[in-house]
């Protein structure tokens, strides 16, 4: 018979197994920890975070029945009338599927909106079936909140610097050659120009576009406590998403180092990011469509500025980038491009760059080649302060 010692040893350690709630937001953040949201599917397309999955508890008909039936009659209404929606089949597909996710992650954690009746309801029915389960203390808000008011420490606390530079000198390229940045724009997944929409223009909400910077900067604060960050010199807009007014004051307001960068090269780096990487993929994705998608994703791109170029530039272009598309869906060839891009890039985008930059007025630390930018980086933002 075992003592009552190894009894005691064999419980305490089942009780340090068992997960307990969590309100740790931050290492559920830097970590990428699993989240299971059981929010209804309106809710979570509103707003989420990037490592969540909606695996809700009421669909959006009956978040809806049940929050009209809270408001005109009370909680016990409510709960009443959840239990009744609650019929053993909807249970049973319910629990299937909060299973299927805690045994893909089990050191992931579940949350609703406030981390009240729906989280508890969830973890209740779970550990019925013998799966302990943790929630996230307060749910949803807490964790919005928690993501707001570190993106103003963030902008606080790092220091800013902007990489310049005119359209086609390849900035992100750079960027993502060293480990002292924040790609605002792989965040937004835009290009942040007329023709910077991808091939499914898909971006994010303005929600979680927030909550994904926000993300990013407590983890550049994190790993590197004490370094300045390159960001890209953005205007207010990228795409679709809009940089936080605070985030892009300073921005706005912080010194920055400009790439050099041919024309020629310039007009290669263009024609490389915009046709022949993006052409496969249209063949891929619409396959006898290609043809059509592709042609409007230029000549549609190049409609959206045909007021700030001017009737007879916007068809001197229009019909260069006609003749382009032919030759590249004939022959595959893409040379032809290079004479529209080179009228876009000095006649219309560098001299609205100059005038930017002429308005802004903002100090430039520094001038150099792409191998000079990235010697100055990584001699200048590893220590930096404010």
């Amino acid at each position: 018979m075992r003592d009552t010692l190894d009894l005691f040893i064999d419980d305490t350690a089942c009780v340090e197994m068992i997960r307990q709630d969590t309100d740790d937001y931050q290492r559920l953040f830097l970590e990428d920890i699993p989240l299971m949201d059981v929010r209804a599917p309106v809710e979570f397309n509103k707003g989420a975070f990037p490592n969540s999955q909606n695996v809700p508890i009421l669909n959006d008909l009956q978040r809806h029945d049940i929050g009209t039936r809270y408001n005109n009659e009370g909680q016990d209404a409510a709960i009443a009338l959840g239990l009744e929606l609650a019929t053993p089949d909807i249970r049973e597909q319910r629990l299937q599927q909060w299973k299927q996710f805690v045994t893909a992650h089990p050191e992931g954690y579940l949350y609703c909106f406030r981390g009240g009746l729906r989280s508890r309801t969830t973890q209740a029915w779970l550990e019925e079936q013998g799966n302990h389960y943790p929630l996230i203390k307060d749910g949803y808000k807490a964790m919005r909140t928690y993501l707001l008011q570190q993106l103003e420490a963030s902008v606080q606390q790092i220091p800013f610097v902007k990489l310049s530079g005119f359209t086609g000198s390849g900035k992100t390229r750079v960027l993502n050659k060293t480990r002292y940045h924040i790609d605002l724009e792989g965040l937004a997944n835009h290009r942040g120009s007329a023709f910077g929409s991808n091939i499914n223009d898909y971006q994010a909400t303005q929600i979680n576009w927030e909550n994904q910077l926000s993300i990013a900067c407590l983890k550049y604060r994190h790993h590197l406590p004490n370094s300045g960050v390159l960001l890209e010199d953005e205007g207010k807009r990228i795409g679709r998403n809009i940089i936080p007014d605070a985030f892009y004051n300073k921005m706005e307001q912080s010194s920055q180092i400009f790439l050099e960068r041919e024309l020629e090269q310039r007009i290669s780096i263009i024609r490389e990011d915009y046709i022949t990487t993006n052409w496969p993929l249209y063949q891929q994705q619409f396959q006898d469509m290609a043809n059509d998608k592709f042609s409007s994703f230029v000549l549609d791109n190049l409609t959206r500025i045909k007021k700030r170029l001017g009737g007879v530039r916007y068809q001197h272009i229009h019909n260069s980038f006609v003749k382009a598309l032919e030759q590249l869906f004939t022959t595959g060839n893409c040379a032809l491009f290079n004479e529209g891009i080179r009228i876009l890039l000095l006649e219309y985008y560098d001299p609205m760059y100059q005038y930017q930059l002429q308005q802004k007025q903002a100090k430039i630390l520094f001038r150099g080649t792409e191998a000079e930018i990235l010697a100055w980086v990584d001699d200048h933002l590893k220590t930096m302060t404010l």
